[in-house]
């Protein structure tokens, strides 16, 4: 699983932490109930997840096609707004569970967070 996150967002690391969490705990659910394969593998596997940034808005829908185009389970998250940003920014993507090698052909070339 990857999440990635915005760079150009003005938010906390808490903020950030909660945001990618709620990406991360919405594909684990998704998968255990659509795609129980993955999830077992993933979950059997240390349930890994990594955090990479992106530029902005645009690349996280460009991933967000890519993943898609190869059937890969996505999470986009929006922000309530209570706090630090207006309310409905979308703030990161989550992908996957998948196979490490399935996903980096998407994110490999992005930078770790």
């Amino acid at each position: 699983m990857v999440v990635a996150i915005r760079k150009d967002l003005d938010i906390g690391k808490g903020k950030m932490a909660a945001q990618v969490a709620h990406a991360a705990v919405n594909l684990a659910l998704y998968s255990e109930k659509k795609n129980k394969k993955a999830f077992r593998n993933w979950e059997s596997f240390g349930a890994k997840k990594v955090v990479v940034r992106v530029s902005g808005l645009e690349e996280l829908y460009r991933l967000k096609q890519m993943a898609e185009d190869k059937g890969l389970a996505t999470s986009l998250i929006s922000d309530a707004g209570l706090t630090q940003i207006p309310p409905g920014t979308v703030t990161c993507l989550g992908i996957g569970p998948a196979e490490s090698s399935v996903i980096d052909d998407i994110t490999g070339n992005l930078p770790l967070w």
